[in-house]
């Protein structure tokens, strides 16, 4: 891309840039929901497919590897409700400051992201030596698959930083207009772990430390190579900055968005507890379905990163009715992504599960799962898009409240009763998960409509 000159409200210059953000407040808006949601949902899909190529070594290991590293990437997840957080919130900051040309402050939020996520990763880290154990206990985990379980872990949490790094520099280079440079480090990732991964694995004999060593070395390059893009945007040395009042703002939306993650994981915990009450191999099992279905789904949630991008830039730019014409346009293109994908879902789930493992109990309970949740696929896709666009305009907490209860109060609740005292059979979980998603998708959807004609029919919302 060619150089550009950042100019001001008033006409002066901030800086020269050496890439130019894409302006994403004027122009066709489905094509460009689609321009952005390609690269993310590539990017996307490289990574979820990096996670199943785990589960694919540790499956060459043993059966216990493979539902050690299931259980462990349960409690993974709790890096990722930071990480998700981060990327979300940055890019919730950062965009309105693109869409109204105030780069330099934009700058600014960014290395004060940086300085929030180097304090958190250390946070983060620390909670996680202590957690992991109980945690990997509280899944069910056997006695000869928590000591896989716990290993994979002790390294994961290690790499905390490079992780946590890699999510505000995507979050950055999305709210630019950037969705590609991710796609890059996401797939490149992608091929040096099936490089990395047998190395470590099964040449030095690390097992599934091997695994977690690999994946945190990959995470250490994609943060510097993200970070060397995103100095090219900002055209200026990017460095930790500790300024209370940008980590106040960036963390009114880094831990509604967190929280939010954080509900889905504890909610994912209660049910692979619940399901390890039948034994290990339902959890690997489920685990698998689980990562087959964000296969399917990464389509939407690119959509959704660009639905962020867009609609933040147009609320920072006051224009309004392309954030309300964004969200509407996401909705169409996520119906026909949802056509796609829920036949595969119906049909193909035993074959896919097929390649993961040949136990016979691991491969129906996640055919099973896939099958009974192409009922809420839509509703999962209706969930993202209004997530993100009330994100984008600075309205964080009803997701946040609506996540406590479709994925705490509600469904463990009604599984414990279910499940525990009544004994009904473990597929119960999955017709659970699907009612609570389809209502909360309604609910969702209803709520953003009424917020987005709010801000059509009156003044801005407050920042």
């Amino acid at each position: 891309m060619t150089a550009a000159i950042a100019v001001t409200s008033t006409g002066q210059s901030i800086q020269t840039l050496s890439r130019a953000p894409q302006s994403l407040t004027s122009g066709p808006i489905t094509a460009q929901l689609i321009r952005l949601a390609i690269p993310a949902s590539v990017g996307m899909i490289f990574n979820t497919l990096y996670n199943l190529t785990d589960f694919w070594f540790a499956g060459l290991l043993s059966d216990q590897a493979l539902a050690g590293v299931s259980v462990a990437g349960s409690v993974f997840f709790l890096i990722l409700s930071i990480g998700f957080g981060m990327q979300t919130g940055v890019s919730a900051v950062v965009a309105p400051e693109v869409g109204r040309d105030r780069l330099q402050r934009a700058s600014d939020f960014i290395d004060n992201a940086l300085g929030l996520s180097l304090v958190l990763s250390l946070l983060v880290a620390v909670a996680g030596f202590f957690v992991s154990q109980p945690l990997v206990r509280f899944l069910g985990a056997e006695s000869e698959v928590a000591p896989l379980a716990n290993a994979y872990l002790l390294v994961t949490f290690l790499g905390t930083p490079a992780f946590l790094l890699s999510f505000v520099a995507a979050g950055a280079l999305m709210a630019f207009g950037d969705t590609k440079s991710n796609r890059n480090a996401l797939a490149a990732g992608f091929v040096l772990n099936f490089m990395i991964n047998p190395l470590l694995t099964f040449v030095f004999g690390w097992g599934v430390s091997g695994l977690a060593l690999a994946t945190v070395i990959i995470k250490v390059i994609s943060a510097a190579y993200l970070f060397y893009v995103l100095g090219k945007y900002t055209s200026h040395r990017i460095r930790p900055r500790f300024k209370p009042s940008a980590w106040l703002e960036l963390l009114r939306q880094v831990m509604p968005a967190s929280f939010n993650m954080l509900t889905i994981i504890l909610g994912g915990f209660i049910t692979v507890a619940l399901i390890g009450r039948f034994g290990s191999n339902f959890i690997a099992g489920y685990a698998v379905g689980l990562r087959l279905e964000q296969v399917l789904l990464l389509p939407a949630l690119g959509l959704n990163s660009a639905i962020l991008a867009m609609a933040g830039q147009n609320f920072g730019a006051e224009k309004h009715d392309r954030v309300v014409a964004t969200y509407q346009s996401g909705l169409r293109v996520g119906f026909v992504m949802a056509v796609v994908s829920i036949p595969i879902m119906v049909f193909l789930s035993p074959l896919m599960m097929s390649v993961f493992s040949a136990d016979p109990t691991i491969i129906d309970t996640g055919a099973t799962y896939l099958r009974i949740d192409a009922i809420a696929f839509f509703a999962y896709v209706v969930l993202f898009q209004s997530t993100a666009c009330l994100q984008a305009i600075k309205q964080p907490l009803f997701p946040m409240m609506l996540g406590i209860a479709r994925q705490l109060v509600v469904p463990a609740a009604i599984n414990y009763v279910l499940i525990v005292h009544l004994g009904f059979p473990m597929v119960t979980v999955f017709y659970t998960i699907i009612v609570t998603v389809v209502i909360a998708a309604c609910i969702s959807h209803f709520y953003t409509g009424r917020r987005l004609q709010q801000q059509l029919m009156s003044s801005p919302l407050p920042v």
